[in-house]
């Protein structure tokens, strides 16, 4: 301790506040200054402030701040200066920010040391390049501010008398100023930060209006089937995918898809695989003719040695017969409830498409009756986890789903347990589901879609 103030590396921070007069003023100015300086958002305003407060501690007449940044010696940039009448914001206007070659201050930001100089007007040339910011000051104090160990900017204070500066208060000056500046460095990166954050944030939402827009925005009519269906992505864009597809006799195509991942880049081969889906040139029946033209295309173009894959089932659906035929490519097993009772409808399972090109898809075949209630889902919803860490898993996913009545209350049912087994739990992956309950033609309507 030194005269009741604290001593940090040697230096008494007593010298500086001293002038403030006991150490209640002197702590209510460094609260007043620190709390006014947490609260700033602008680093210009930031600047502005501080300077205005730090004249209390080291009043001088005149003041100039410099950079070195993205400049080589002997370059450097005037950042501020009293003498200009309209004050240059630097991080929004560094065009207009004059760059000097050489002289006594480009020795100084160079030289990387904190240096005061009692007769300035005796180390000032004529001709140098910073004579008009320094002419009629007779002493200066330049405080180098490092970054990364290296003397990246500088203040430097004037007085317009010789000898005005002690030294003995120029570690505290550079301790001081230093701390400033890496305060004020951090506000800059952190909007910088801020900024990039919502242009990615921008960019993620058109991803997701495009990717969304691939999706059914309302779910078809289909005669003696129900349907109701729940989307949701764990961030802005995700590589779940269902779709419909109308084909002859009044039959109808339904596929449900996982992208591996989650994400942008999900979202990405999402739409591709919707692309894929719908370029086909023949009707896509049955539906393994369809995952077969889809993961050619995948595997050969798109996800050929990238460990991307995507898991789909694409069923047709009969409406005379309640006939469904049905193929699978990785993808979890549809579950049936009939009269309360719920299981899988097995059936052949192949590889997951784009990972090999020569896989041939077959079909199963399954016949329902009247009543029966399917539900497809992406592993979003069994692999779903609870604060403790357990999954939903499919016993969940079954008791939900034989507590529901018609669509619409099935899919109810499923997210309202999923829900309250989360607790809160942020999702990790995307969640689809697509519920289609066998009904008497005309009977009931379908639910909504996305």
């Amino acid at each position: 301790m030194t005269d009741g103030m604290p001593v940090i590396g040697g230096v008494s921070v007593g010298g500086l506040f001293a002038r403030l007069g006991d150490w209640k003023e002197q702590l209510e100015f460094v609260v007043e200054t620190v709390r006014e300086m947490s609260a700033q958002t602008d680093p210009q305003e930031m600047v502005r402030t501080y300077g205005l407060r730090m004249q209390t501690l080291m009043p001088s007449e005149g003041y100039l701040s410099l950079s070195r940044r993205d400049l080589d010696t002997p370059l450097l940039r005037v950042t501020r200066s009293n003498r200009w009448e309209d004050p240059v914001d630097p991080w929004k206007h560094r065009d207009r920010l004059p760059v000097l070659e050489g002289g006594l201050l480009s020795r100084l930001i160079y030289g990387g040391l904190p240096v005061v100089i009692d007769d300035l007007p005796a180390e000032l040339a004529e001709d140098d390049p910073a004579a008009d910011y320094l002419r009629g000051f007779g002493s200066m104090a330049a405080i180098p501010l490092y970054d990364h160990g290296v003397s990246r900017n500088m203040v430097v204070l004037l007085r317009e008398r010789k000898d005005a500066f002690e030294r003995e208060h120029l570690a505290e000056h550079t301790w001081m100023a230093n701390l400033f500046g890496r305060a004020t460095h951090n506000l800059v990166l952190s909007e910088e930060v801020r900024r990039a954050y919502d242009r990615v944030d921008r960019e993620l939402k058109v991803v997701a209006d495009i990717q969304r827009s691939l999706l059914p925005t309302t779910l078809p009519s289909i005669p003696t089937l129900e349907l109701a269906a729940d989307y949701q992505t764990s961030t802005r864009a995700g590589g779940d995918y269902y779709d419909f597809f109308k084909l002859a006799d009044g039959r109808w195509g339904f596929l449900i898809a996982d992208v591996s991942g989650h994400g942008t880049p999900a979202a990405v081969i999402m739409a591709v695989t919707h692309s894929i889906a719908h370029m086909i040139n023949d009707p896509p029946d049955p539906p393994s003719k369809l995952l077969t033209h889809v993961n050619k295309h995948l595997s050969a173009r798109y996800t050929n040695g990238s460990g991307t894959f995507v898991t789909a089932l694409y069923g047709i659906y009969d409406p005379a017969t309640h006939g469904l035929t049905w193929s699978s490519a990785g993808h979890p097993s549809a579950r049936l409830v009939r009269n309360g009772i719920v299981g899988a409808i097995d059936g052949v399972h192949m590889l997951p498409l784009g990972i090999d090109a020569e896989e041939e898809y077959v079909d199963s075949e399954y016949q329902l009756e009247l009543g029966d209630t399917l539900v497809l889902y992406t592993d979003g919803i069994t692999e779903a986890r609870s604060p403790g860490g357990d999954m939903f898993g499919e016993a969940r996913l079954d008791t939900a789903a034989a507590a529901g009545g018609n669509a619409r209350q099935t899919v109810g049912s499923i997210l309202g347990d999923l829900e309250r087994f989360r607790a809160g739990r942020i999702l990790a992956d995307d969640r689809t589901l697509l519920v289609a309950r066998v009904v008497e033609d005309g009977c009931e309507e379908s639910g909504g879609g996305i």
